[in-house]
């Protein structure tokens, strides 16, 4: 509570201290708005134009066509669960690799 009661103070007497705002050289507070919004825009657009990588007669990089092909890598293989009785007579199931 102690440092919102002093943080609210400090802040209070700085804006106690700034000084008013003034339109100087015989522009109005609306004229120096549209004026600053007008340069903001300008150098926006400047710096916008300024990133663009394009250049005529340089070549433009396209990644190639993907190409898909079908390798014949052998026969294709698979797993099985397959019941086996053991010596005991025990029914089991294992996993068998069968390839067609």
């Amino acid at each position: 509570m102690k440092t919102t009661i002093a943080t609210v103070l400090i802040v209070g007497s700085l804006t106690g201290l700034a000084p008013a705002a003034q339109a100087r050289d015989g522009i109005s507070a609306g004229g120096a708005a549209a004026l600053g919004v007008l340069g903001g825009l300008a150098v926006g657009g400047a710096i916008a134009s300024s990133n663009n990588d394009y250049y005529p007669g340089r070549p433009v990089y396209r990644a190639p066509r993907p190409v898909y092909v079908e390798e014949d890598v052998g026969p294709v293989c698979h797993f099985e669960r397959r019941r086996y009785i053991d010596a005991y007579g025990d029914v089991l199931f294992r996993r068998v690799r069968v390839c067609e």
